[in-house]
């Protein structure tokens, strides 16, 4: 006798059910490895494509999405205060750079009137 000639066991019992755990496991398994989900949505209208919007969801840990090469959140200003420090001193060392440029050339155009 083979094993499709055995029928189901019955609706108690699962021969092949899923492994037992908890969503502690579950949502550590998933950030562990990360997971990705993908869509589009297209709005046609009289077979003229009028929208289209992709969906992208990467959902991991910090650390796995530091091994998949994403780490936005280090450079976004409103989610880093080193890179809003950094934003901040890039933006006062181009003004400061403007600055002294309009000063040369302010002393330049009174040098030339004297």
């Amino acid at each position: 006798m083979t094993d499709l000639d055995h029928p189901y066991p019955g609706p108690g019992t699962e021969p092949y059910g899923p492994p037992s755990g908890s969503l502690a496991d579950l949502l550590e398994r998933v950030l562990d490895k990360g997971i990705v989900i993908a869509g589009d949505i297209k709005i046609d209208l009289l077979d003229i494509e009028l929208l289209t919007i992709r969906l992208r969801l990467f959902i991991a840990s910090v650390d796995t999405a530091k091994k998949a090469g994403i780490d936005w959140w280090e450079t976004d200003p409103a989610l880093s205060s080193r890179a809003a420090r950094d934003a901040l001193a890039e933006e006062n060392a181009r003004l400061r750079e403007r600055l002294d440029a309009l000063e040369g050339a302010a002393g330049e155009t009174t040098g030339a009137v004297r």
